[in-house]
């Protein structure tokens, strides 16, 4: 019998219980969102500031729908870090489900999501009575990962609910470990957070596909 994600996963111990997960230690293993940044050029800058303003001000009256966390975020920063552009593929409400192996559950949900070269997943937060936390974002996001069917390789995801974003790593073999980054919020004074988030996109872009190129910043 298949349940919905949503009805299964509401905690982060939910969800490391239900597949074995544990968080990992070192700061090594998720180094991706840290290290070997690219540089972002000022028209580049120049765009994320605008995309900044334009969001604060759209959702200045109350939380927005999901649907404009897109228009206004997801899809710029998208194109910005060329993350659009061939070798990947983009897909959206991806429906998904996940055999747990312990209990022989079978989990169904759809990805709110555009699903990249498949090695990187971009996990959309709910955002329509209020805004959603991350603590119920991250259970879920890190359930639909488990569903990715390349198991040697790491996979990417990003969770945001507007307001800010979270990268998560999440490597399936020899036991399922997961990291998260920093979280970026949009409401931060002293630097736009869209510059390190963007600057991450490209990163783990470069490393889903080598062939891309730019020059790294430390």
């Amino acid at each position: 019998m298949s349940t919905a994600v949503t009805k299964v996963i509401q905690s982060l111990n939910q969800a490391e219980a239900l597949f074995g997960l544990q968080r990992a230690i070192s700061p090594d293993f998720f180094s991706e969102w840290r290290t070997h940044l690219p540089a972002l050029t000022p028209g580049e800058e120049a765009a994320l500031d605008r995309i900044k303003t334009s969001y604060l001000y759209n959702s200045a009256d109350g939380p927005v729908s999901e649907s404009t966390i897109n228009l206004l975020l997801v899809s710029p920063l998208l194109y910005l870090s060329g993350l659009c552009d061939p070798p990947f593929k983009l897909r959206g409400e991806v429906p998904i489900e996940i055999q747990v192996e312990e209990s022989g559950q079978l989990l169904h949900g759809r990805i709110d999501a555009l699903v990249l070269r498949d090695r990187f997943w971009l996990v959309l937060a709910e955002s329509k009575q209020a805004k959603l936390s991350f603590s119920m974002a991250i259970p879920q996001a890190l359930t639909y990962m488990m569903g990715n069917p390349n198991a040697p390789d790491p996979v990417f995801g990003v969770v945001t609910n507007g307001d800010g974003f979270l990268f998560i790593k999440l490597a399936k073999q020899p036991q399922p470990t997961y990291a998260l980054s920093d979280d970026f919020s949009l409401f931060r004074q002293a630097q736009n957070e869209l510059y390190p988030v963007l600057k991450i996109f490209k990163h783990i872009g470069q490393l889903v596909s080598p062939a891309q190129r730019t020059t790294p910043e430390g």
